[in-house]
C-alpha cells in the first residue's frame, strides 16, 4: 500500500501533519503569552479557523465533486501556507494582535474548507474499497505520530524561539505537501461529475444523503456532538495547564505528544479491532472519551494531577486512533464517489462548526464560572455522543 500514487500522498499528509502538530502547540502559548488574550478570546481564536466550515462548507463540497480533487489539494495547501506564513511576518514588525491572527485564521480556516472535502474524496482513487481503513490507518498512524513528536518539537522551539517561528515551520510544510501532491499520479478523468450543475440542488443531495442514510445519520449527529465537547474540553484544558497550574509550554507539548503515542498504537490496532469486533462497536469506543475529560477536571486538585492529565490523554488518544480510521473508512466505503465531495464536506462542515461553537462555549464557561464546570460539561457532551452511536444501527455494522 506504501507504493505510488499513494505512497506520494502519504508522504504530503505526514509532513502536513508535523506541521501543524507544531503549531497545535505554538498557537496557544502565542495567544496566552505573547498576546495575553482573555479567556474568552483564547476561545474566539480557538474558534475563528472552524467558521469557514459553515459559511463554505457545503459549496466546497459541491465543487470537490465537480473540479479534480487533486488541483484542490495543491491550491489549498499554497493558500494555507501563505495565511501562515503571514502571521509570524506580521509579530516580527509588532503588527500582531488578537484581531489580525483571527482574520488570518479565517483564511486558512477557507482555504482548509476545500482540502479536506477533497482530501478525503480522493483517497478511494488511490488505493481499492476494500483497503480504505488499512489506508486511514496508514494515514492516522502517522497523524499520531506527528502528535507525538511534533508538539515536543513545537514545545522546545517556541521555548528556545518564541512561538511564531513553529508556526513558520507549519507554513513550509504546507509548501512542501503542495509540491507532493502536484506530482501525484491519478486518473480522475473517469471520476462521475454531475451533468447538470445546480448548487442548490448538489448540496440537497449531499446533505439528503448524509441525515437520512440509516447508519451516516447516527454517526454524523454523534460526531457532530462529539467535536462541541472536544473543542469545549480543549480550550479548558490549554487555560487549565498553562494558567491555572502554570505549566511550561513544554510541559504542554509533552501531554499533547502522550496523547499521540496512545493515538499511534490505537490507529495501528484499528484494522485488526474493526475485523474482530466489527465496524461498529470499533467507532464505539469513543464511548471512552467521557472518562479522559473527567480526569482532566480532577487534575488540579490532587498533587499528581500531571499524571491525571497523562492518563486523560491516553484513554483520549487510544480511542481517537482506534475509532477514526474505521469511521472514515465506513464513509468512504458506503459513499458512491460522485458524492464523495458533498458527503465529507457535509458532515466536516458541521463538525467544524460545532468545534467553532464548542471552542467559544468553553471560553464562554471559562469566564463566567471555572475550568471545572467546563471539562465536566465537555464529559458529559462526550457521554452524548458516545450513547448515540451506542444505540443506532451502526453497532451491528462490519465492512471488513
Amino acid at each position: 500500500m506504501a507504493d505510488a500514487p499513494f505512497g506520494r500522498y502519504w508522504a504530503a499528509a505526514t509532513i502536513s501533519s508535523f506541521g501543524t502538530a507544531v503549531t497545535t502547540v505554538a498557537m496557544p502559548v502565542l495567544v496566552i503569552h505573547e498576546l495575553d488574550a482573555s479567556s474568552f478570546s483564547v476561545g474566539v481564536v480557538n474558534a475563528a479557523q472552524f467558521v469557514p466550515y459553515a459559511v463554505l462548507g457545503l459549496v466546497a463540497g459541491v465543487y470537490a465533486d465537480r473540479w479534480r480533487r487533486q488541483r484542490i489539494l495543491v491550491w489549498s495547501s499554497l493558500g494555507r501556507a501563505a495565511t501562515l506564513g503571514a502571521l509570524p511576518v506580521l509579530w516580527a514588525f509588532n503588527e500582531l494582535e488578537v484581531w489580525t491572527l483571527v482574520v488570518l485564521l479565517l483564511a486558512f480556516g477557507a482555504f482548509s474548507v476545500f482540502a479536506f472535502a477533497a482530501t478525503q474524496s480522493l483517497l478511494p482513487r488511490l488505493v481499492p474499497r476494500d483497503q480504505l481503513v488499512p489506508a486511514n490507518a496508514r494515514l492516522d498512524q502517522s497523524d499520531a505520530a506527528a502528535q507525538t513528536l511534533g508538539p515536543a518539537l513545537g514545545g522546545g522551539l517556541v521555548g528556545l524561539l518564541g512561538a511564531p517561528v513553529p508556526i513558520a515551520v507549519d507554513a513550509v510544510s504546507y509548501l512542501l505537501d503542495a509540491v507532493l501532491n502536484a506530482g501525484l499520479q491519478v486518473d480522475e478523468s473517469s471520476a462521475p461529475r454531475p451533468v447538470q450543475r445546480h448548487l442548490g440542488r448538489e448540496i440537497r443531495e449531499g446533505l439528503s444523503w448524509t441525515y437520512r442514510h440509516p447508519t451516516l445519520a447516527p454517526l454524523a449527529v454523534s460526531t457532530h456532538v462529539w467535536f462541541v465537547a472536544n473543542a469545549a474540553g480543549f480550550t479548558a484544558l490549554t487555560v487549565l495547564v498553562l494558567r491555572v497550574m502554570g505549566l511550561s509550554a513544554l510541559v504542554f507539548g509533552m501531554l499533547v505528544a502522550t496523547s499521540g503515542v496512545a493515538s499511534l498504537v490505537g490507529a495501528t490496532i484499528a484494522p485488526t479491532v474493526g475485523r474482530r469486533l466489527g465496524t461498529g462497536p470499533a467507532i464505539a469506543t469513543r464511548s471512552v472519551y467521557p472518562f479522559g475529560w473527567i480526569l482532566v477536571a480532577a487534575a488540579p486538585a490532587v498533587p499528581a494531577g500531571v499524571v491525571l492529565l497523562g492518563g486523560a490523554m491516553v484513554l483520549q488518544g487510544l480511542a481517537m486512533g482506534v475509532e477514526n480510521a474505521n469511521d472514515t473508512g465506513y464513509w468512504q466505503t458506503v459513499t458512491p464517489d460522485r458524492l464523495l465531495g458533498r458527503a465529507n464536506a457535509t458532515r466536516r462542515s458541521v463538525n467544524r462548526s460545532a468545534g467553532a461553537l464548542g471552542a467559544v462555549l468553553g471560553g464562554t464557561v471559562l469566564t463566567v464560572s471555572d475550568e471545572r464546570s467546563a471539562l465536566l460539561g465537555a464529559a458529559a457532551l462526550s457521554a452524548v455522543s458516545a450513547v448515540i452511536v451506542g444505540r443506532s444501527r451502526l453497532r451491528g455494522v462490519r465492512i471488513a
